[in-house]
């Protein structure tokens, strides 16, 4: 059974209970430098992905196993078989407060952590191996020394990749291309020879396949277990690092929302006496955003940005909502979802890696 989200938020961890800052309030907490934490990777929520991660490469008949570390992010250091895990995983606590900075815990169900988990495997196996350096691993998914950009417009159609992760991951840069595909391979059941039948992107799982079983029984010519960034030596305060994440994360504020405003709401005088615009999608924004992130695979923070600026237009536009509540809710749903598809196909979108 997955554990959810409210699993990370409630369950206790074993030995993790002691730490005074857990009771903390989110102000306080924020003013803590991130390597006082103080936190380890035993007795809670990562276990068990962990856990099963093994299980799927022992099944695969790999011999490599990447080592963990807690660290500020998601993350593979180049040359490095092994696997940074975001801080907030290992305590709820802290799962609570990314919640409430970031609106959403990246990987904070057991079902979620583990598609992560098999993405950086991925990335892990290719240092562990050495195997960017082959020729044909470059020409099928690219060269490594492709700058890294810090966003990417993906291609949401296109079928030369494979689809695991949220918002197109595998199209930001071939190493990406190749942890997603990796990924996808070694996901249980995955049925990765009908799912892309007929697509482009079939060479690369068949090449994957191919690979993987040359280096059943292997042992990995790189095995040093560093640990890049480890928490312990991390010194931002919990809201420098969430105040530098937001920025990350959010948008370019340059779509013109008013004419659908204005043809979903009203200013005419008429209805000045009607519930106010922005005060309605206040009262319905955490549901909103929710259903169009899941909708559009978007990050919810960033639908929040987009939120914000309609609830503030609507408020300096002065409008007003002239139809019932629950048709008003189906139009907006309908409107931003409309807007974020169409900023996600058009080439001004950039999602943040």
């Amino acid at each position: 059974m997955d554990r959810t989200v409210s699993d990370v938020l409630k369950t206790p961890l074993l030995g993790q209970d002691d730490h005074a800052w857990a009771s903390w309030s989110d102000d306080a907490l924020l003013d803590l430098p991130m390597c006082d934490l103080h936190l380890g990777l035993k007795g809670g929520f990562l276990e068990q992905p962990i856990a099963e991660l093994t299980r799927e490469l022992e099944y695969r008949g790999l011999l490599f196993r990447p080592h963990f570390w807690l660290s500020n992010e998601w993350f593979t250091p180049d040359g490095v078989p092994g696997i940074a895990v975001p801080f907030y995983l290992a305590h709820p606590r802290l799962a609570k407060l990314e919640h409430t900075q970031m609106l959403e815990v990246e990987g904070g169900t057991s079902e979620w952590c583990l598609r992560i988990l098999r993405h950086e495997a991925g990335h892990a196996i290719e240092n562990a191996y050495k195997l960017r350096r082959r020729k044909t691993r470059q020409h099928i998914f690219g060269k490594s020394s492709q700058r890294y950009p810090l966003y990417y417009s993906p291609r949401p159609y296109s079928r030369s990749f494979v689809r695991h992760l949220d918002l197109w991951y595998a199209q930001s840069h071939p190493d990406e291309d190749f942890a997603e595909t990796f990924a996808v391979w070694l996901t249980p059941d995955s049925l990765w020879e009908e799912r892309y039948r007929g697509w482009p992107v079939l060479k690369k799982l068949q090449y994957v396949d191919g690979l993987m079983k040359e280096l059943q029984g292997v042992s990995s010519s790189i095995t040093t277990h560093e640990e890049v960034d480890p928490l312990s030596s991390l010194k931002k305060t919990l809201r420098e690092h969430y105040e530098h994440k937001r920025r990350h994360y959010g948008i370019e504020r340059q779509l013109q929302y008013d004419p659908d405003l204005k043809r979903l709401f009203t200013a005419m005088p008429s209805h000045a006496r009607k519930l106010r615009a922005a005060t309605f999608l206040n009262r319905f924004r955490r549901e909103v955003r929710r259903k169009v992130a899941s909708w559009t695979g978007e990050y919810q923070y960033t639908i929040d940005q987009v939120l914000e600026d309609m609830i503030q237009r609507c408020r300096e536009l002065n409008l007003c909502v002239p139809v019932s509540e629950d048709q008003a809710k189906l139009d907006f749903t309908i409107l931003l979802t409309v807007h974020t598809m169409n900023f996600l196909r058009s080439g001004r979108h950039r999602v943040a890696l």
